[in-house]
Parts: C-alpha cells; structure tokens; sequence
C-alpha cells in the first residue's frame, strides 16, 4: 500500500463499520418505500423518498435509539437510551 501511495486514516474516520448504518439505511429505504412504488419520474422519487426519510426520523422508533425516533434523539441533545 504504501509503495502505491495509499494513505491509512488514522484518525478513526471512514472505518468500515460507518458503512454498516448506512447500508442499513438504504436496504429498509429500497424495502419499505422504493420498492413498493412505481417511480415514474424524478418528481415521483423526490415526494415519495421525501415521505419516507420524514417518516423514519419522525415517527418510525428505533430499537438503537431506545424506542425513540432519530428526530426526538437528535432535539434531545443525542443522549444515549
């Protein structure tokens, strides 16, 4: 790597365990909205993905969170449940 001129990160920023909450976001957006609508246009894909990512962070709870939705867990101050 080093010959190649790669540099690691060191500073604990883009480590592979980031890209699990992600990925994890994405597999319930495709499951519980994308896959379930006919997206026509990019007009159909805003308002439809919009719904959906305002549903998730304001009235669906999460188990991680303690019950709580990631909106009511970021107004709070991000205290752990």
């Amino acid at each position: 790597m080093l010959g190649a001129g790669v540099a690691f990160s060191m500073d604990g920023r883009g480590r592979f365990l980031d890209n699990i909450f992600i990925e994890r976001l994405w597999r319930s957006l495709k499951y519980e909205a994308v896959y379930l609508h006919e997206l026509r246009d990019g007009l159909d894909a805003q308002r439809i993905i919009g719904s959906w990512i305002d549903f998730y962070n304001e009235v669906r709870p999460h188990s991680s969170l303690g019950g709580r939705t990631p909106g009511e867990t970021y107004r709070n101050g991000a205290r752990a449940a």
